[in-house]
């Protein structure tokens, strides 16, 4: 019995340090095959989710259930490729907005920065991958949100209102209804309306701060900034928060997609040492937010936490600030491999110009990460020869340009991309395996990064799916879990 009992405790060591030494980063996990039959029947139990009864259990504070978008807008499509199609038309849209951020210094938006500016941005982008469920006002009402890590404005349609669009999932807020809703007077108090913003103008006639928020596909959202307060109802706790109360969403032809009610911006907070600023870090007083990105196809529910680190934090990038897009956050890419090939780089693909331009973003409205061409062509070409027993197509689909054929629905397996941030060291490895490296389209798996005329690199969530995100402004670092969630 005693010796049973040695064998036994000996054989579960040995499981938890070949566990340990497999995450430690010094031996390649196990890569589950892709395979075509499954992954068709995955997505056809996605698109057969009913949008309309999803659960939302009750949060502590400071946290919010989260999905993918898709999962609320799939009805709007007659298939799952389409909707694929959509979803990198919007990654595409985003990314071209972030481009011209950068070339022209009268786009660049400043956030909340106190101090002279450089230059302030008159159009915004909308296309984030993520919806946050919220509880608003002293009625609970319901609302989803569109999360966007790029912007610093959280607003949301506000009732009464002739101009705005036709909600599918919870009925329009209605201020006049809520107890706890307030005006703001800007005359009163000038930190409720940042008038740095071009956006923002306090017309003191009427005592009120109005926005006007254009953003880059026509759309457009106009109000006056008010307070609310949201509620966590597994601790009955609650926060009171300035938002855009929104009374003008009319974008002529192109609309809001009617699945959310408004946008939570999470841009970076500035200045640690000022809690003054809309974005919703910069209101809950945050350092500190995490989230995880549901896997395209899984329709599982993820969380959006502020103030504490929901993982253990297993890799780790620094966020480096950049002056002219302080809001957005810049990661110290170091060196890239796949399989065992590192690719040559030349350090002026990651690091800022003389004008700050260039780095690289972590960004999860943009779909497909993005290399300037150059580091791309190599990168393409080492992953090309990395894959032996697969017909690259002649002509790929979409506007990829590294594809190959499922003939007979068989197991596949591709080659692996390491991401080092800082140092090449297992404790700075971001591993991507199968579909954080491909996108399966039709019949083809494509090579799931771009190449493009831009100094810019953009990280995106094609690459982060189901991967953990622990943005920390005080101490500079954004932590990396895979498989945190699904």
């Amino acid at each position: 019995m005693l010796m049973e009992n040695f064998i036994y405790i000996y054989l579960l060591m040995s499981m938890i340090f070949s566990i340990l030494f497999v995450v430690s980063g010094n031996e390649k996990p196990i890569l589950i095959p892709l395979n075509y039959t499954s992954i068709m029947q995955t997505r056809k139990e996605f698109m057969s989710i009913d949008s309309s009864n999803l659960p939302d259990p009750p949060m502590p504070s400071y946290t919010f259930t989260l999905y993918h978008r898709d999962v609320f807008e799939k009805s709007n499509f007659k298939d799952y490729d389409s909707m694929l199609r959509a979803r990198l038309a919007r990654g595409h849209t985003r990314a071209s907005y972030l481009a011209s951020v950068f070339e022209n210094a009268n786009n660049v938006k400043e956030g909340i920065v106190r101090g002279p500016a450089t230059g302030l941005t008159t159009t915004h982008s909308a296309e984030g991958e993520l919806v946050a469920s919220f509880l608003i006002g002293s009625d609970f009402s319901r609302s989803y949100l569109l999360v966007d890590t790029g912007t610093d404005l959280v607003w949301w349609q506000c009732g009464p209102c002739s101009r705005c669009y036709k909600q599918i999932y919870h009925p329009i807020y209605d201020s006049t209804a809520s107890k706890t809703f307030q005006k703001v007077d800007c005359t009163k108090d000038n930190s409720s309306c940042i008038t740095e913003d071009p956006a923002f103008t306090c017309v003191e006639e009427l005592r009120y701060c109005r926005y006007d928020i254009p953003y880059a596909s026509g759309i457009q959202s106009v109000g006056f900034m008010a307070s609310e307060v949201i509620t966590f109802t597994s601790d009955h706790k609650s926060q009171r928060i300035l938002f855009g109360c929104g009374k003008n969403q009319n974008g002529g032809k192109v609309m809001f997609s009617g699945a959310y009610s408004g946008i939570v911006g999470l841009s970076r907070r500035v200045n640690t040492n000022d809690p003054g600023g809309y974005s919703l870090p910069s209101q809950l007083n945050a350092t500190l937010f995490a989230f995880c990105l549901p896997s395209f196809d899984s329709g599982e529910s993820s969380i959006l936490s502020f103030n504490k680190a929901p993982w253990p934090g297993a890799r780790m990038a620094k966020l480096i600030p950049n002056y002219r897009l302080p809001q957005l956050h810049f990661v110290d890419l170091y060196a890239i491999v796949i399989d065992d090939k590192e690719v040559p780089v030349k350090p002026s693909w990651w690091q800022f110009g003389k004008n700050f331009n260039g780095g690289v973003i972590v960004d999860t409205g943009t779909t497909i990460t993005h290399f300037p061409q150059d580091f791309y062509i190599l990168f393409r070409d080492i992953f090309r020869s990395q894959v032996e027993y697969l017909q690259m197509v002649d002509n790929p689909i979409e506007d990829f340009d590294t594809c190959y054929q499922d003939i007979d629905g068989s197991e596949v397996y591709f080659p692996v991309v390491k991401l080092y941030f800082g140092s090449k060291s297992p404790g700075s490895m971001l591993f991507l395996a199968q579909e954080r490296v491909v996108l399966l389209i039709g019949d083809q798996y494509c090579l799931a990064f771009k190449g493009w005329d831009k100094e810019l690199t953009l990280l995106g969530s094609n690459q982060l799916q189901a991967v953990g995100l622990t943005f920390d402004t005080s101490e500079n670092t954004l932590t990396f879990d895979l498989d945190a969630c699904d």
